[in-house]
């Protein structure tokens, strides 16, 4: 229990960290922020306006502050207004979390469900046909960029082939088949580059595995073939394996504006890229602390699921 507290607050030091980085960026920006905010084109904007929006973000307050009612407001789940539409920050965010969340997920699962066993059976057969192909394939997975993938598989399997729908959103409860049939092309694209990296960690940890002294104890014991595989070999295998999938974790989240984009998958990107050009700093604020919160609750999941399956990491 003391290495899970030690975790989880050094997790939650990672968090303020971002929080405070992504308050203070607004404010290292030369110029008054509020002007930034407003400007267009290079017209200069109202005064009016401007002392407006100050006022509201409280702008006008000590740093100190406003550094204090950020994270109190933060603390409480409230993100403020957005500027372009007043709607609340973390009811857009509550509202398009879910589908980012699932397509990560989506991702992650193609990638663990075609990765380990293909890596796996490559290093049972190191040197095969097969393991050439496999090793061939991956390595143009991890050089093809995401969104060419993602262009191919539309214009392969939703406007040649016509099997999937080219894009679009339905919720789960609204069409169950038709939902996962949307899905079923972004996940695919998003979770190219971590197939490629869990087959190759897999294959590599496989071998590695299959020349420890443990493996030849537990064949000299008489086990069988079956059983040195899974409880000896894979299981060991698999600790790097989930050290590589959570450190590509990022690499996901990073993935889903281009995918999101692509195949108008209704998540976090479209709200942040709209931000961004309408300079709405709450919205682009919440959304950014949001992904950053998201990336290191993935990364403590995956430390606590890496020590579950080594019990020595927690006695580290």
């Amino acid at each position: 229990m003391g290495w899970v507290a030690r975790r989880i607050g050094v997790s939650l030091l990672l968090v303020w960290i971002v929080a405070s980085i992504v308050f203070l960026a607004i404010h290292l920006v030369p110029g008054d922020p509020a002007e930034l905010l407003l400007s267009s084109g290079g017209v200069a904007p109202d005064p009016g306006a401007v002392a407006e929006l100050r006022d509201r973000l409280g702008l006008n307050l000590p740093l100190a502050q406003q550094y204090v009612s950020f994270l109190s407001g933060v603390v409480r789940g409230d993100l403020g207004t957005s500027l372009v539409d007043e709607y609340p920050v973390l009811d857009e965010i509550l509202l398009r979390l879910p589908r980012t969340l699932e397509l990560i997920a989506a991702g992650a699962l193609i990638a663990v469900l075609v990765g380990i066993p293909a890596g796996t059976l490559a290093a049972l057969r190191r040197g095969s046909a097969f393991d050439r192909i496999a090793s061939g394939v991956a390595a143009l997975l991890l050089a093809v960029p995401v969104f060419v993938v993602g262009t191919l598989l539309v214009l392969v399997f939703a406007q040649i082939l016509r099997w999937m729908p080219a894009g679009g959103y339905v919720p789960l409860a609204e069409d169950p088949w038709r939902h996962l049939t949307l899905l079923a092309l972004p996940a695919l694209a998003i979770g190219k580059g971590l197939v490629a990296v869990v087959f190759r960690m897999t294959r590599a940890s496989v071998l590695d595995a299959l020349s420890r002294d443990f493996v030849r104890t537990a064949r000299a014991k008489g086990l069988s073939p079956s059983r040195v595989l899974m409880r000896h070999v894979v299981r060991n295998a698999l600790i790097p394996v989930l050290t590589v999938l959570a450190l590509h974790m990022g690499t996901l989240l990073g993935g889903t504006v281009l995918v999101e984009y692509v195949f108008n998958w209704p998540g976090l990107s479209t709200p942040l890229l709209r931000a961004v050009e309408a300079r709405d700093y709450p919205m682009v604020v919440g959304i950014v602390l949001t992904i950053s919160a998201l990336f290191v609750l993935l990364n403590l999941v995956m430390d606590l699921v890496y020590a579950a399956l080594d019990p020595r990491i927690r006695h580290a």
